[in-house]
């Protein structure tokens, strides 16, 4: 069984008590976070599992009333793809 768990600063997927993919990001300021790295482990690779931590991260945002910086070029083709991240993505330099 598959589920996501918050683990430090980010999300990690586990599966069978073995972390199989994984999604960090860092504190910018009190209203901003960058996501700065995501990975899938290559037997769950094209089955949506990043789609999955991104969208976490995205949730997480929305719950606390922060901002995404997407650095990650996974991540920054999610937030491209998915109209409905626009209110958390800080697409603008400070």
């Amino acid at each position: 069984m598959r589920e996501i768990r918050e683990a430090g600063q980010g999300f990690v997927m586990v599966e069978d008590d073995r972390e199989v993919a994984e999604i960090t990001f860092q504190p910018v300021d009190d209203r901003t976070i960058v996501i700065d790295h995501t990975y899938v482990s290559e037997e769950l690779r094209g089955q949506r599992i990043g789609d999955e931590l991104v969208k976490a991260v995205v949730d997480m945002a929305r719950k606390e009333g922060k901002k995404i910086i997407p650095a990650c070029s996974f991540a920054h083709v999610q937030f491209k793809r998915h109209k409905d991240y626009k209110d958390v993505w800080q697409q603008e330099e400070r």
